[in-house]
């Protein structure tokens, strides 16, 4: 991953942004020289789960946008009731992960109590994920039909 800051090759091979880590860690941890174990895991995490989140909410937006735009087509489109029973249980999915976001992002991952729950929040939550990307990839695959309903654009 790389950022507008300085980068560093990762074990992996992988570019590390040392910019964006130094906000996660102490002073005095690894970019100043200090211990890996002082990195704020719970800030990370929260981040993590933020833009999961933010992404969450971009995907149901644009759910909603292609179930608008199936329902104007009409039942006459070839796809029609398929489509919405795949956005449907999508947009569903999506809540629920959502639900599932919050939860995680409101536990503290540093309280050992937490932390089991957590992790299989987690797993289910990228399941739900995963179960949401194959969803809409059939949705997709589906496509939509031409309907007239926008201009075509003669340049």
């Amino acid at each position: 991953m790389q950022g507008l800051g300085k980068t560093d090759r990762g074990e992996q091979g992988r570019d590390m942004d040392l910019t964006s880590l130094r906000s996660t860690m102490p002073v005095g941890g690894p970019l100043q020289g200090g211990s890996a174990a002082s990195l704020n895991m719970n800030l990370y995490a929260t981040k993590k789960t933020a833009a999961e989140g933010m992404l969450d909410i971009a995907l149901f937006l644009a759910n909603i946008t292609h179930m608008k735009t199936v329902i104007e087509q009409g039942a006459g489109y070839r796809y029609y009731a398929a489509v919405l029973t795949l956005i449907s249980f999508s947009l569903a999915l999506q809540i629920v992960a959502g639900v599932l976001i919050i939860i995680i992002a409101r536990r503290d991952i540093n309280v050992e109590a937490n932390q089991k729950r957590l992790d299989s929040l987690n797993n289910i939550t990228t399941v739900i994920i995963f179960l949401i990307s194959v969803t809409n990839f059939f949705i997709s695959v589906m496509g939509m039909e031409r309907t007239g309903l926008f201009p075509r654009m003669h340049f």
